[in-house]
């Protein structure tokens, strides 16, 4: 039975558009939309080259959450996955999805979590804090910022040399190289 995933994201969009490359000939998954709060955002641009429906659904609708519940109950979504996705998820959908939400951050939480780490904020206080390594961590998702249980985190050694942007380099990389792998993985149990 093939499982339907729901990209949620607010920016460029190159973690969402790896996944659904990554998934693109899978017969048993499909990337069956691209959910943005931004009607500006790039992801958008990316899922349509790549067939993909992007849906933008403003701040408004994401308050009471019924509207994006309805939405991806129509595309028959088994699991939300967050790609820089910058709004707060309604506690409806956490408990209409329950650990089927996941989301992928730049650090190895709990350090650099919360509200408002994200990004090139995280990166520049990893540098800051004179870290000897930095990493990605994939949770799933619960009512506080960055606190959900987590499902694997990797790391990267960093030197004392690393700008932010050397940090941002490293953690893409390992973004790109496990974040499909892993929804892979979860699909399974799904």
């Amino acid at each position: 039975m093939t499982k339907n995933i729901a990209i949620f994201a607010s920016g460029s969009g190159s973690n969402a558009e790896n996944i659904i490359r990554y998934f693109k000939e899978n017969e048993s998954v499909k990337v069956k939309l691209v959910v943005s709060n931004r009607s500006d955002a790039f992801v958008l641009e990316r899922a349509k080259l790549l067939g993909v429906p992007g849906v933008v659904c403003p701040k408004s609708m994401w308050v009471s959450g019924e509207e994006i519940e309805k939405l991806l109950k129509e595309y028959k979504v088994d699991l939300i996955v967050l790609a820089g996705f910058l709004l707060r998820i309604p506690d409806s959908l956490l408990h209409v999805y329950p650990n089927r939400i996941i989301n992928i951050h730049p650090s190895l939480l709990p350090k650099y979590g919360g509200k408002g780490m994200y990004g090139d904020r995280v990166h520049e206080a990893v540098v800051t804090a004179r870290e000897k390594e930095s990493g990605i961590t994939i949770h799933y998702l619960n009512e506080h910022f960055d606190e959900g249980e987590p499902i694997f985190q990797a790391t990267c050694e960093l030197t004392a040399e690393d700008t932010p942007e050397d940090v941002a380099r490293k953690v893409h990389a390992l973004e790109y190289e496990y974040y499909p792998p892993i929804i892979e993985k979860l699909l399974q149990t799904i």
